[in-house]
């Protein structure tokens, strides 16, 4: 059985210590063994992009652009390596691996215009024959901590940025699907990236505590849980880096009584199962606005959900495939438990699916709950598992208050056909990101990603123009080559 190592100064590096293994999640068997870092390791990872960083500050933000632009080349070649790495580790389906990808390399292709987002400002005679311009100036060594649930896309959120804005990059994928990080490092290396300016590290607490410490470590960008993002955040601060820490969601959609009522079950079908839920910007709440919609909505989602393809997705005729780990799933099933046992109606139950072939598989059916209220420990936390629950709420005020009382604040949507509701509500919600009639508002890559409240901490958000703010830092030149010359010192606060 094959062990996965580590990505550093451009070649694979074994490690002797700890090994961990990662699963099939459709079939429950090892698939390989993924070496665990130990601090040496990351210490050496931290050292090359250290001392690739002044060589590839120093090049070209065109040269640079051009390493992004046969990368992106690459992985469109080996797309199905990928996307096949993606699915036998993670267990989503293949399209939905494949949409992914491609998530992720509209964000290559962002970098890829590093020229024109790195001109600074230029302005002339801001004084007698003084000009004054800034410049974005990288950072240095930089680094990236992922979740499992997007092993290609989050990384590719954050690396390709950091690398044409000149910075060098240590990634600590996640240890549950590893395999998509190494593949992308050996492309970036194909393209002509130089060894060390990126980098991977395999591993657990240990890795991520000593690029959290590292003085050598500028700044620090990581997905993930909300309780993760919060010690990754402060405990980065505390050591003087730059960090930008997404956490946890509990997205809602509002559903009006003038809604398409079509549109938007077929919509939040999609943004409730897909990914098996395993998404952060995933629809995991319903929140009708009378009793009428929600027995309308209910009555054209159940036999849907009833009707998912529940399977391998190695299976192309799978729509939804398991959950990442066996853990993980005993956790999903334990919030219906807790819900049932709270009052809420369980009008579908996916505990006892059983996919035939692949019993030993982390497989949960699609779940519907009713009349689930905010109390509920299912209401309140994150289950990121294929469970959609149904609030009941009056209205339009009442929704937005529920939204609002709640501690994230990452995603929300609402379906009406009413442009002046829909303008009320985007206009009212604190919520970082709206949509109107569309479910999964993630914005393309030319935008940022990020949420509100407990759902992001720090300043700027993900990719798009914070992602360059993120990974630059501005020098502001001022400079006078006099013609004549001063009169006489000049002891007052300068000014033109």
């Amino acid at each position: 059985m094959t062990t996965l190592g580590h990505w550093i100064n451009g070649v694979m590096v074994a490690d002797s210590g700890r090994g961990q293994s990662v699963f099939n999640p459709a079939t429950g068997a090892v698939a390989r063994q993924v070496a665990m870092a130990s601090k040496t390791t990351v210490e050496s990872a931290i050292c090359a992009a250290a001392n690739a960083f002044l060589a590839w500050r120093d090049t070209p933000p065109l040269k640079r652009a051009r390493v992004m632009f046969k990368f992106k080349e690459l992985i469109e070649r080996n797309a199905d390596r990928i996307v096949h790495a993606i699915t036998e580790e993670h267990g989503k389906v293949l399209d939905d691996a494949l949409g992914e990808l491609q998530r992720g390399i509209e964000v290559v292709e962002y970098a890829c215009g590093a020229p024109d987002l790195l001109k600074g400002e230029h302005s002339r005679d801001v004084g007698p024959e003084i000009d004054s311009w800034s410049e974005m100036r990288p950072l240095g060594v930089v680094a990236g901590i992922t979740p499992f649930n997007f092993p290609a896309m989050v990384p590719m959120w954050m690396f390709p940025l950091a690398i044409v804005c000149g910075n060098c990059f240590v990634l600590k994928p996640s240890e549950k699907d590893p395999g998509a990080a190494i593949i992308l490092a050996e492309l970036l290396a194909e393209a002509g990236l130089p060894p060390g300016v990126f980098n991977v590290v395999n591993g657990d607490k240990e890795a991520v505590d000593t690029l959290l410490t590292d003085p050598r470590i500028q700044a620090v960008s990581f997905v993930g849980s909300t309780p993760i993002a919060q010690y990754i955040y402060s405990t980065g601060t505390a050591h003087g880096k730059r960090v930008q820490a997404l956490g946890g969601a509990k997205n809602h959609a509002v559903v009006m009584p003038d809604a398409d009522l079509d549109n938007a079950v077929n919509a939040v079908m999609g943004a409730a199962y897909g990914s098996c839920g395993e998404r952060c910007m995933a629809i995991s709440v319903v929140v009708a606005v009378g009793d009428p919609v929600a027995e309308a909505m209910i009555a054209k989602l159940a036999p849907k959900v009833r009707a998912l393809k529940v399977g391998n997705g190695m299976d192309r005729s799978s729509e939804m495939g398991p959950l990442v780990s066996g853990p993980h799933r005993d956790k999903v099933r334990g919030y219906i438990d807790s819900a049932e046992a709270d009052g809420a109606t369980v009008v579908v139950d996916g505990r006892g699916l059983v996919v035939p072939g692949h019993e030993a598989g982390y497989f949960l059916g699609g779940t519907l709950l009713d009349r689930v209220t905010p109390h509920m420990q299912s209401y309140r936390e994150e289950i990121f598992g294929p469970v959609l629950q149904v609030v009941r709420v009056p209205t339009l005020e009442a929704a937005i208050g529920l939204i609002e009382a709640h501690e994230y604040g990452n995603g929300v949507c609402i379906f009406t056909t009413n442009g002046g509701t829909a303008r009320a509500f985007s206009n009212t919600i604190n919520i970082g990101m709206v949509g109107i009639n569309v479910p999964l508002p993630v914005p393309v890559a030319y935008h940022s990603f990020g949420g509100w409240k407990r759902s992001l901490f720090g300043d700027l958000s993900i990719y798009g123009p914070d992602g360059i703010r993120f990974y630059t830092r501005r020098k502001t030149l001022t400079q006078r080559w006099p013609m004549t010359p001063l009169a006489s010192a000049q002891f007052s606060f300068p000014s033109n």
